[in-house]
């Protein structure tokens, strides 16, 4: 079975094969224009590792572990274009695998989603994998409104529902709308917070439902959608600063926007932002220009404000390390701000500072640092490390509790990385290394003199700590504003650089000028900028190639003095050394600038031409010499440009835009020297001629006129190209004219358009026609394609291809074409700043068809290995390969296949045994065996070409591999973006080892024995817990094992408590009525009755609360627990519960020993949080295992949290329950790889527990290693069965998938 499949193509072979895919790839040929404040720094990193950033009009894709441009997604709009304001990629989506009704299908329903909104209010929702939009979402429609009124988008956030992922946008300054982006598109809810502005949108790491917006003046909203498509409010106020109000004030009287524009838009230097703690529940950090605040949303109140350093400039954003107390603040002035939570409160001191815009190598002034991002997918990565790491050491007997001075080595030796964007066009991506440091001062390397003072004082009060930041990637974009565009064009007579004779080949590159002055030179193959050339102090107001490697461009500026006139200056720009050199240098001012430069395609001669001003005649030697100048009002002039090589010459020939060929018709052809250029050009009289150069004469061409006069009435000549023996020249009337100055012949016709500023010849090779293609640029910045050896090329014509999608600034062809057969491919500059490839096909009829971009295989300096952006059954097949673990040699790729050929596609279709790449294990079967050996055959064409795993990622996975498949489990998950699913896969260990710790069933009665030695040690830590907190002495802290992340999936009751009992010292110094109502349910939950007793006797006589208080007081202090006083406690308790929305009932049955109804009744409250923490306080065994049980049931039918329920579940010891819960989720891989992983450490757990003398003879039987071993009572063999059999199922329509599926590139 397995030999008999054939081998799917390469992904070389093709760039995207579905429709869909082909109709986004044109994006792929495209490079954006550089992001501005325009764009709101708007910025994100997806779980896969994927960055998406506004820049201009465009959304940029890049993968910032290789640095490397993947994609640009346009947002076309019929307006001029608008900028992206707002970026969010979705979450990975719920869909089960093969969810589809068809195989083909799959694609479509598991797209990589992103939501990007413009400034217009439009919002997009791409699939970034085929590169197409898959829904518009519009509110203006939607309200039926004048476009652009509603105002832009000021931010995006995606929230979890029942039905799936829901959008949460902001609209203008004050709008907040929730929108379906599934099936039927529309707004469910809309929410005016006028006169407010509201800022930004962030969601909850801890419940994916719930919902935060933030206002520039303290508003805070938050917003949790219900079942029944209603919403939960809460509205908060936090205080800002008066310096922060007085700034918005006077921002708002000086407002120079439209009315409607969003926040980003009005007050672009005034910003506030808002980020959820991973670490702490209900805890924001916001940031207003002045002020740092820690804000707790069960108390609606500030723990800590602290105000702006010294020396920094205005916050600009907040993000929070997912795995350490740290903070990551952004500044207006560039620097990033590290932060540390001092222990025992929520209060952050300064650390270090750091620069993001290096003083070296950069321009005066530094371009502004415009957003930045750290990266989330690296923090569960470290976890899966660290976690197979520490589990041996998790297993013995080691609390979960430990003194402070641990915490130190929490971050030794962290790394956590961070990308950030400049308005230069530049990616950086920055690399942040702790370390403990032995003196205080080594944490300011590299920082600023003036914020010394301000570092030191804040960070003498915490553990020192060395923070070092390193530049480990940058990608360079385009720079500036794109104002011109050369494709050089080299003819035979055009030598290499290096001398000789060998003709200059036509290279695949593009120069672009820029309005900052500076000179792109980007590589069309690989898409990408290969050189930047700081050339000018102003705009780029022309460019011309000489030759292939050298460039020649100018600039001017006008003179403000009395006297005026303009500088005009002229620079050739080598590529090869890189070296500026300026020529035609005057002392003073001219009188005229210079309009226009036109180079001849050998490079050896230069037209000047200037604004009423005589053109002048340049040859640029090695010194460039004027040879003369021409007096006449010229309105255009072109050099003739290549003609097509003939037959017989060699293949350089072939490859380079070759010399013309003289007709033996021409006047005084015999007599000319093949050395020798021309000219085409037409005066203000509209009277044409051809001039030739010869060395240092110049004659007129003495072409053959037409039979009629070509002089112009209706229009000045405007554009010209020629193309020996071919002249075409428009005017501003939209006609155009073609010539032949060897026959006479000619002929017109009418655009019917506006003027026309461009024609360019179209690149010929032997076989084409005579006259060719050309590209017109009409005034209006639209273009379009003519075939002139069409009878009629008005009716053949392309207008304005849809491709594009935006103004077109400047264009010409790229003149590598060497065969007939080969499209032709245009350059264009947009009006968005971009720079664009499009294909032009010629049919059968001889029509001319715009198409995506097909150029040959792309070069890229290293592959992409980004298996998320793989089709989706390839992707499926990868993920079961790394769960049932593959050897680290199968991630080596065949550099000896890859220069055997230039494309996989031709290899040869031999791939040996395959199965020897899997790894071996000793546990029982499960699926089909052969559908491994068929996925590694697939995926071998990506293998060979190396973009599976990169180095990192390989390198984990070798070494995690034979650590469990809980890890194998937890990486598969994680490289394809699923944290939470990653983090379930890292505490299953955990889970059922907490389950089987606490059980008491016979079947365990070893594994109670093995494990009573750390039951012990777990209860004399509970122990010391509790007379720890009643003394108020002693400080804990969690273990690194446990820290970061992996807390939003605690379970265990030291950990729980643990969380709660941090909190306490936080709300120590807050007043009021409700927070100590809220401080006495803490401490009482936490068993701390002495606290809460003393706190409830603080309520002054004259409060309206005084009663109740000492009431409760004086229940709790008494604590004996007699029949008749329970039960008359337990009466009051209900009606107190029944008739007040307090929680004070539950605290008088604390009193009296009866926590389980305790938690019952927080439980039926909805304080599911507090529940847990009251239960892993007081209750133990089956009690604890009930309260979790109805916790998972919660969090999977309330909060959707799928992952999360299912830790609960086995941590409760319910596993028929978690098995059925992803079956029922149509999960037929993951319940497989579930009972694996269970069975693996079921096994280990059990071997652990046997007598180690008995360890000899214990060895189990082929028929008990063959049996899936599951630690549940109420689980059948014949479900145990059923699920390896759907599993099998699913295999082998995977793998059916897959060999439909062809591979892709990128």
């Amino acid at each position: 079975m397995a030999s008999s499949a054939a081998p799917p193509a390469s992904p070389s072979s093709r760039l995207l094969g579905n429709a869909a895919a082909a109709a986004g790839s044109a994006t792929a040929a495209m490079l954006p224009g550089p992001p501005g404040r325009g764009n709101g720094g708007c910025i994100d990193l997806s779980p896969a590792g994927l960055l998406a950033h506004g820049a201009g009009s465009s959304v940029v894709v890049s993968d910032p572990r290789s640095m490397q441009l993947l994609c640009v997604l346009p947002m076309p709009s019929a307006a001029l274009a608008s900028f992206v304001t707002a970026v969010r990629w979705a979450p990975p989506a719920d869909a089960p695998p093969l969810a589809g009704a068809h195989a083909e299908d799959d694609d479509d329903s598991r797209p990589l989603r992103l939501a990007a909104g413009d400034r217009h209010g439009r919002i997009a929702v791409w699939n970034a994998r085929a590169r197409v939009v898959l829904h518009w979402l519009n509110l203006d429609e939607a309200r039926g409104v004048a476009p652009g009124t509603g105002g832009g988008v000021q931010d995006l956030c995606w929230i979890h529902h029942g039905s799936g992922w829901l959008l949460a946008s902001i609209h203008g300054p004050s709008l907040l709308c929730i929108w379906e982006t599934s099936i039927n598109p529309r707004v469910l809810w809309m929410f005016d917070a006028a006169p407010e502005y509201l800022s930004c949108l962030r969601r909850d790491p801890f419940d994916a439902r719930h919902l935060c917006a933030l206002g520039l003046r303290g508003f805070l909203l938050s917003a949790i959608p219900r079942q029944d498509s209603d919403i939960s409010l809460q509205e908060h106020r936090v205080t800002c600063g008066a310096g922060d109000v007085a700034e918005l004030q006077r921002l708002e009287k000086d407002m120079a926007a439209p009315a409607p524009a969003p926040a980003l838009a009005a007050f672009p230097l005034f910003a506030t932002r808002l980020c959820f703690s991973p670490l702490w529940r209900q805890i924001l950090f916001i940031t207003f220009p002045r002020e740092l605040i820690v804000f707790d949303l069960s108390y609606s109140t500030a723990l800590s404000v602290t105000p702006l350093p010294r020396g920094l400039g205005k916050f600009s954003d907040v993000m929070a390390d997912p795995d350490l107390d740290l903070l990551y603040c952004t500044h207006f002035d560039g620097k990033l701000s590290i932060w540390r939570r001092k222990e025992g409160e929520q209060l952050h001191l300064l650390c270090a500072v750091e620069e993001l815009m290096p003083s070296i190598g950069t321009v005066v002034p530094p371009p502004a640092v415009l957003a930045a991002t750290i990266w989330q997918s690296e923090s569960i990565f470290r976890n899966i490390d660290k976690q197979c790491q520490d589990f041996a050491q998790t297993q013995s007997s080691h609390s979960v509790i430990t003194d402070t001075n641990s915490d130190h080595n929490v971050y030794q030796g962290t790394m956590t990385y961070l990308t950030s964007i400049s308005e230069d066009g530049k990616i950086w991506s920055w690399l942040l290394t702790f370390d403990k440091s032995a003196h205080a001062n080594k944490a300011n390397i590299g920082r600023p003199s003036h914020t010394n003072a301000a570092v030191a004082s804040t960070c003498s009060n915490g553990p020192d700590l060395t923070i070092k930041i390193n530049l480990i990637g940058q990608l360079h974009l385009l720079s500036s504003t794109v104002t011109t565009l050369a494709v050089p064009s080299p003819s035979l007579l055009a030598t290499v650089a290096r001398g000789g004779n060998n003709p200059a080949p036509a290279v695949p590159l593009v120069a672009l000028g820029t309005q900052n002055g500076t000179i792109e030179v980007v590589d069309v193959g690989a898409n990408a900028v290969s050189a930047s050339f700081a050339v000018h102090s102003s705009t780029v107001r022309g460019l011309r190639w000489l030759g292939n490697s050298r460039l020649v461009s100018f600039s001017y500026n006008q003179v403000n003095d009395k006297t005026g006139g303009y500088n005009n200056k002229l620079v050739i720009t080598c590529l090869r050394s890189g070296l500026n050199r300026s020529f035609r240098v005057l002392q003073k001012p001219e009188r005229a600038p210079i309009r226009a430069l036109r180079a001849s395609s050998s490079g050896r001669y230069l037209l000047i031409l200037f604004r009423d001003a005589p053109v002048e005649v340049w040859a640029m030697t090695k010194n460039p010499m004027m040879l003369r100048s021409l007096a006449l009002p010229f309105t255009v002039l072109e050099w003739t440009l290549p003609a097509a090589p003939r037959p017989g010459q060699n293949a350089s020939s072939k490859q380079s835009a070759t010399s013309k060929e003289r007709s033996a018709e021409v006047t005084g052809a015999e007599s000319s020297d093949e050395t020798s250029e021309s000219f085409s050009f037409a005066l203000v009289n509209g009277a044409l001629g051809v001039f030739e150069v010869h060395g240092r004469r110049i004659r007129d061409f003495r072409p053959k006129w037409p039979s009629s006069s070509f002089a112009s009435s209706d229009g000045l000549v405007t554009a010209m190209a020629y193309r020996l023996p071919h002249v075409v020249m428009g005017d501003r009337s939209g006609n155009i004219r073609w010539w032949d100055v060897t026959t006479g012949l000619s002929s017109s016709f009418s655009t019917h358009r506006e003027g026309i500023r461009r024609i360019k010849f179209s690149p010929v090779v032997h076989g084409d026609r005579s006259r060719g293609r050309i590209a017109v640029l009409f005034y209006d910045n639209t273009f379009s394609i003519f075939d002139l050896d069409s009878p009629d090329p008005l009716a053949n014509a392309l207008l304005q291809p849809q491709s594009p999608g935006t103004l077109v600034l400047e264009l010409d062809w790229l003149s590598t074409r060497t065969k007939k057969d080969e499209p032709l491919v245009l350059c264009i500059a947009g009006a968005d700043s971009s720079f664009r490839l499009i294909e032009v096909n010629i049919d059968t009829k001889g029509n001319s068809i715009s198409k995506p971009v097909t150029m040959k295989e792309r070069f890229r300096p290293m592959p992409f290995c980004l298996p998320v952006l793989l089709p989706s059954a390839h992707a499926l097949a990868l993920r079961m390969i790394l769960q049932l673990g593959v050897k680290p040699s199968w991630f080596e790729c065949n550099n000896r296949d890859k220069l055997a050929s230039d494309s996989f596609k031709g290899a040869p279709a031999t791939f040996g045994d395959l199965r020897s790449y899997m790894i071996e294990t000793r546990l029982p079967p499960i699926g089909d065996e052969v559908v491994a050996e068929l996925l590694l055959k697939v995926l071998e064409p990506y293998r060979k070409e190396g973009c599976i795993l990169d180095d990192g990622r390989a390198k984990l996975y070798s070494a995690i591999v034979n650590k469990g498949t809980y890890a194998r489990f937890a990486f598969a998950a994680a490289i394809f973006g699923d944290f939470k699913e990653a983090l379930f896969w890292l505490q299953l260990p955990q889970a059922l080892h907490h389950f089987l710790a606490k059980s008491t069933s016979p079947t365990s009665e070893k594994i109670m024995q093995s494990s009573s030695h750390r039951e012990g040690e777990q209860g004399s830590s509970l122990n010391r817990i509790a007379s720890r907190e009643r003394s108020a002495a002693g400080k804990f802290t969690k273990e690194a094992v446990n820290y970061g992340q992996l807390s939003s999936m605690a379970f265990k009751q030291e950990q729980l408590w643990f969380s709660a009992n941090e909190r306490i010292p936080w709300h120590d110094k807050l007043d009021g009525e409700e927070a100590l109502q809220k401080r006495v349910h803490e401490l009482v939950s936490l068993g701390n009755l002495e606290a809460a007793v003393s706190l409830l006797l603080s309520t002054p006589p004259e409060g309206s609360n005084f009663y109740p208080n000492a009431l409760r007081a004086v229940v709790l202090s008494s604590a004996v627990s007699q029949s008749l006083h329970e039960l008359a406690v337990k009466v009051v308790a209900a009606n107190m519960v029944r008739t007040d929305k307090s929680l004070s009932g539950t605290h008088l049955l604390c009193a009296v020993g009866r926590y389980q109804e305790a938690c019952s009744q927080l439980q039926d409250a909805g304080c599911w949080n507090d529940a847990a923490t009251l239960a892993a306080t007081h209750l133990h065994g089956s009690d604890y295992a009930r309260v979790l049980q109805r916790w998972a049931d919660y969090v999977l039918r309330g909060e959707h949290n799928m992952w999360r329920a299912l830790v609960l579940y086995v941590a409760a010891g319910a596993l028929p329950e978690a098995l059925d819960v992803l079956r029922k989720n149509q999960r037929p891989d993951t319940a497989a790889m579930f009972l694996l992983a269970c069975h693996e450490i079921y096994s280990q757990i059990s071997a652990e527990s046997e007598p180690d003398d008995d360890t000899s003879g214990s060895e189990s039987t082929p028929e008990q290693t063959q049996k899936l071993q599951f630690p549940a009572k109420n689980v059948d063999d014949e479900d145990v069965l059923a699920v390896s059999e759907v599993y099998g199922q699913y295999q082998q329509r995977l793998v059916h998938l897959c060999m439909d599926t062809e591979p892709t590139a990128d």
